[in-house]
């Protein structure tokens, strides 16, 4: 059995590819079943996100496999032609496959590294596999160490601590500035969809109060019913802006809105309690000469998208410790995977040769009838040992040998000295689901690093 993704994302195919591929939350079930009902397919789990669109399976042959997933999505999406779709799917399989389901939990692989969003889609996509019974050992396994290694990449790096959007970047700073958002008051002037986006963080991060104010009286009504505010009449809100403790400013006006006096004024009531300005308006509307006023903090768009480049710097360096992460983590669940096979091999090994004995042996006493009970023990007892004997070594190397990076070789090396493929007796059922579910690792060779290489584009696919 070979673990196999197949799929596509932001990187190798344009948005009006991944739309039409996406499979929504009431087809999930159908498509999942069907699947599983390709032949070779054993389980399955399927991604699909606004970025990407992924099957993870667990397959009897890695080549047909492939195929098999291409003709699933071609005949789930039949708006899409095998001429316009696979050019842009990637593949993987083995510790390819392992690390990039690991670098995909862990936002190693998002459009922005260190998102939160995409492991609790890769949860969702995983009960809605478990509720309709497509996995088994093999894929729980494998999941569930994915959902694992993203926590501990959360964890032990700051990947997603660090803002890397503007509007989230205006919160960063709000914090540094007011330890504690809770109780503090924000003053909306405009509505820029940055500034809403970034007043919902703040809403998000503690803050109970919004007072909101646009040209468009109506408008500043309709938003402060959206984020349970207040609304200020425009031409009030300077008279207003003591109140608020963080001013965010996004207007089309082409001139400043708030001058070093206004600011200077408010402050002076505030009782010099700190006021944080941001502007996130061009042409700006805040007066840079605010920055010259004693404890009001002014920030515009290029002082957050500077500190947004900063913090995409420092997410890179904290990447670079999670894909070494994700190259150990997959290093283990190889051994786990490759111990899977040792398995059925040894009892099929051992099945196959006392087979072999037994019929000598039955063969042989046959011929012997004039032998004594004990006699006949004896040479039974002869036969056991001379067959424990010479496969010793071959048990005992495929129990040491099965976790080194030679490991498949071995146990595939063993399953064709002894034959163990070609005859029905060889391959009795082995009790546990880890036994039924064998899986190679493909090219054992192939190390985790690697798996953090461009995807390989899928071959066009043959009728």
């Amino acid at each position: 059995m070979h673990l196999i993704v197949v799929g596509l994302s932001h990187k190798t195919a344009p948005v009006e590819i991944r739309e039409k591929l996406a499979v929504p939350d009431s087809r999930l079930g159908e498509a999942l079943s069907r699947l599983c009902s390709y032949p070779g397919v054993k389980e399955g789990v399927l991604l699909s996100t606004c970025n990407r669109v992924e099957v993870y399976s667990v397959v009897d042959e890695i080549e047909p496999g492939y195929e098999r997933i291409q003709e699933f999505f071609a005949d789930t999406h039949l708006s899409l032609s095998s001429e316009q779709l696979t050019p842009h799917l990637y593949w993987h399989t083995g510790d390819r496959a392992i690390a990039h389901l690991f670098r995909v939990a862990a936002s190693l692989d998002s459009m922005i590294i260190g998102e939160s969003q995409i492991l609790g889609q890769l949860k969702d996509a995983f009960e809605a596999a478990l509720a309709h019974k497509t996995t088994g050992v093999i894929m729980n396994k494998v999941v569930k160490k994915a959902i694992s290694v993203a926590k501990r990449v959360r964890t032990e790096t700051k990947i997603s601590e660090m803002a890397v959007s503007v509007s989230y970047a205006a919160v960063e700073l709000a914090k540094k500035i007011f330890s504690n958002l809770e109780e503090k008051t924000v003053l909306l002037v405009g509505a820029g969809e940055m500034a809403k986006l970034a007043a919902r963080h703040l809403i998000a991060q503690g803050v109970r109060h919004v007072r909101i104010t646009t040209r468009t009286a109506q408008h500043a009504i309709d938003l402060a019913s959206k984020f349970g505010g207040t609304p200020v009449p425009f031409e009030q809100f300077k008279d207003e802006m003591a109140s608020a403790d963080i001013v965010l400013v996004s207007t089309g006006a082409s001139h400043y809105l708030l001058s070093a006096e206004d600011v200077h004024r408010a402050v002076k009531e505030r009782m010099n309690r700190p006021m944080f300005l941001i502007d996130i308006s061009v042409p700006r509307n805040i007066d840079p000469a605010v920055r010259h006023v004693d404890n009001a903090f002014l920030f515009d768009i290029d002082d957050l998208t500077q500190r947004v480049e900063q913090n995409r710097a420092e997410r890179l360096n904290e990447a670079e410790k999670a894909e070494q992460m994700v190259v150990e983590e997959v290093g283990m669940l190889r051994e786990w995977m490759q111990s899977l096979e040792v398995t059925p091999t040894i009892v099929a090994l051992r099945s196959r040769v006392d087979e072999i004995k037994q019929a000598e042996v039955d063969k042989t006493l046959g011929r012997l009838a004039h032998l004594s009970p004990h006699d006949r023990e004896l040479v039974e007892g002869m036969a056991s040992s001379i067959v424990n004997k010479l496969i010793h070594s071959t048990m005992v190397t495929l129990k040491s040998e099965v976790n080194s990076s030679s490991g498949v070789a071995f146990i595939e090396a063993a399953r064709r000295f002894f034959n163990l493929d070609h005859s029905a007796s060889s391959r009795p059922e082995v009790e546990g689901d880890a036994a039924r579910s064998r899986c190679l690792t493909h090219a054992s060779d192939e190390s985790a690093h690697e798996a953090g290489t461009p995807e390989t584009s899928i071959p066009k696919r043959t009728t």
